[in-house]
């Protein structure tokens, strides 16, 4: 039952985690259209294979964190500098995007490489993690073990790899509405961390 619970939010979380329009999910859809569904499999691979340790340590800082409250002022002070800095730069990148270059096509051999670089430089991932299972243990969803862990991590690589497999499946069909909402994806991030920001600024006063 502990296997099917931990598995089953894994599954969830990861679904949330990446439904969102990202560059994650936009670089799926422009490499199936451009270098084939197979080749956007590697690079889903890639992806997965590294969300299955961003998960892991995501559910033992949360671990962490839940077993040491005393810290949680000093968390929640650094944690809003992070999102005000983290608000500051997508406003950054918003204005500067129409400045970028476009990205040069990879190689299908090198699919699987590129899809862990880029799981990899995705900071957002273990917060997330860290955030949603933090919430699940304190409301006694979730007890943190090495193999409760491990199993959580396993629906969550089950649940992305699912959900980036679909965005691969029906790129043709949702690409220009992607592209265009991942246009607006820097604004909308930097409104959301500058309102969360704020706020833990004014609970923290």
């Amino acid at each position: 039952m502990i296997f099917f619970t931990c598995l089953f939010f894994g599954f969830i979380i990861a679904i949330m985690g990446s439904i969102v329009p990202s560059f994650l999910n936009l670089t799926v859809v422009k490499f199936s259209l451009k270098s084939g569904r197979k080749a956007a499999y590697y690079l889903i691979g890639g992806y997965a294979t590294v969300l299955f340790f961003q998960a892991n340590i995501g559910a033992y800082l949360s671990s962490i964190l839940m077993e040491n409250s005393q810290y949680i002022t000093t968390i929640q002070k650094v944690g809003t500098g992070i999102l005000l800095l983290l608000s500051i730069n997508f406003f950054r990148l918003h204005v500067t995007k129409k400045n970028q270059k476009k990205k040069v096509e990879i190689e299908k051999s090198r699919a699987y490489l590129h899809g862990i670089v880029m799981s990899s430089l995705n900071m957002v991932a273990i917060p997330f993690y860290f955030t949603s299972l933090s919430l699940l243990i304190g409301l006694d969803y979730f007890e943190y073990s090495l193999f409760n862990s491990f199993y959580f991590s396993i629906g969550s690589t089950v649940g992305s790899f699912i959900l980036y497999s679909v965005y691969a499946t029906i790129a043709d069909k949702i690409e220009h509405k992607l592209t265009f909402i991942a246009t607006k994806m820097n604004f909308i991030l930097g409104c959301i961390t500058a309102i969360v920001g704020i706020g833990n600024v004014v609970y923290l006063i």
